[in-house]
């Protein structure tokens, strides 16, 4: 790894650790300790340097604390914590933007570029359907690689209603669990859904060629069937956690019961992977005259979903109060970062939008003491710096003000 990159740290990196709880957890993890925005959002430019510990950023609203957050959620595949176009995240005026971090874990630093690609005349190509990415100046062949450096993960107010909507953010959401603990699974998805979108293609335009149709439904088998599974360990995995207690969700955040729903998960409950795979495709060959016509495909893990239930009241999440569906999603994203810190060795970054603003004092306190406990870096946003007066001494505070940030004293 690339330990060119210079950290130029601020005061406020000597940090006091807070006192260790009884089993501590002592996890590598990776952390971003140099972040340079180009014409992002609302940063024309911007060098952010911070250490490995949490991040504070306060300011008033729209001053930019979450474009930030979502500048280091590109340090990992998919389209960031807001999932916005690409064009989008480009700040007004220009055409093209850049993300650049220096990322450091126990093995050095590794320095991570993203943005989108520039027009050229040798390709033609739209800068806006094309993100690329660089590791360590060294093109990479799609974003999903940048899953083998960090796992990032993310609460945004945006995700308050998570369990109320509809399934597709909640697989993303389930996805990003599944990441910490296999970082090929970004790849299966990616080859899942190109096959797919590629047979409903064919399907529409009524060249049905069987040879090409059948490579199409086995590469969507083959993969598909390993998404699966991998959901299912993953609730399995989180399951576990709840039971042995990891976290603070059965002290001060409530147990949440979480399920991956759907019918090829169904099968692999009762029935080898094998025998699964040739089921799936059984049911692609039978299905191909009412795809044709509805689209997509009527069997797959595509259309799965993650179940949630509030434990202690055996309620689903959707019926829960907006106040206790925010404790289950925090409840989630700190058992997940406990179990990857102990039985991985590493913590996620987890990235916190205005989510203390929310919460008791009790639970702000028991959040901030988990984070610290877990060791991983987060970074947390908010109006009110006083709400964050627990981290004092064991965190950076920055304040952002209208594309401008300031380390506080």
């Amino acid at each position: 790894m690339d330990r060119s990159a210079e950290t130029n740290m601020s005061d406020t990196s000597t940090m006091t650790p807070l006192p260790k709880q009884s089993a501590p957890i002592k996890a590598e993890a990776a952390a971003v300790t140099r972040l340079v925005l180009t014409d992002f959002r609302n940063y024309a430019s911007l060098k952010l340097d911070v250490s490995p510990s949490p991040v504070v950023l306060t300011g008033e609203n729209g001053a930019g604390k979450t474009n930030l957050l979502e500048a280091v959620s590109f340090m990992s595949p998919g389209r960031g914590l807001r999932r916005a176009k690409l064009p989008d995240v480009t700040r007004r005026g220009q055409s093209v933007w850049a993300v650049a971090a220096t990322l450091q874990d126990q093995t050095g630093e590794t320095g991570i570029g993203t943005g989108l690609e520039p027009v050229s005349a040798d390709n033609g190509s739209d800068p806006s359907s094309r993100r690329v990415v660089h590791i360590d100046g060294v093109p990479a062949r799609s974003a999903n690689v940048l899953a083998d450096y960090a796992v990032v993960g993310w609460l945004t107010p945006q995700m308050d209603r998570l369990f109320v909507e509809g399934a597709s953010a909640r697989r993303r959401f389930l996805d990003r669990l599944v990441y910490g603990f296999d970082t090929g699974h970004a790849r299966r998805v990616s080859a899942y859904e190109k096959s797919l979108r590629e047979r409903a293609r064919l399907l529409r335009s009524g060249q049905r060629d069987p040879a090409w149709l059948s490579a199409l439904e086995s590469t969507m088998a083959e993969h598909g069937i390993a998404v699966a599974a991998a959901r299912r360990d993953a609730v399995l995995r989180l399951g576990n956690a709840m039971d042995e207690g990891f976290g603070l969700a059965g002290e001060n955040f409530p147990r949440a019961e979480v399920r991956a729903e759907g019918v090829v998960e169904d099968w692999l409950e009762d029935h080898p992977a094998v025998e699964v795979e040739s089921r799936f495709l059984d049911a692609l060959k039978a299905s191909r005259d009412q795809d044709a016509i509805s689209g997509g495909a009527r069997t797959g893990p595509h259309r799965s979903d993650m179940g949630v239930t509030h434990g202690p009241k055996s309620m689903p999440a959707g019926q829960c109060s907006t106040g206790e569906q925010k404790a289950l999603l925090i409840a989630i994203i700190l058992a997940d970062a406990r179990l990857q810190a102990a039985r991985l060795g590493r913590a996620p970054i987890l990235l916190l939008d205005e989510v203390a603003a929310h919460l008791d004092d009790t639970r702000r306190a028991a959040l901030f003491e988990e984070l610290i406990e877990i060791g991983g870096q987060a970074w947390l946003t908010g109006t009110d710096a006083t709400l964050f007066q627990p981290l004092r001494n064991k965190a950076q505070f920055v304040t952002v003000s209208h594309g401008e940030i300031a380390y506080a004293a």
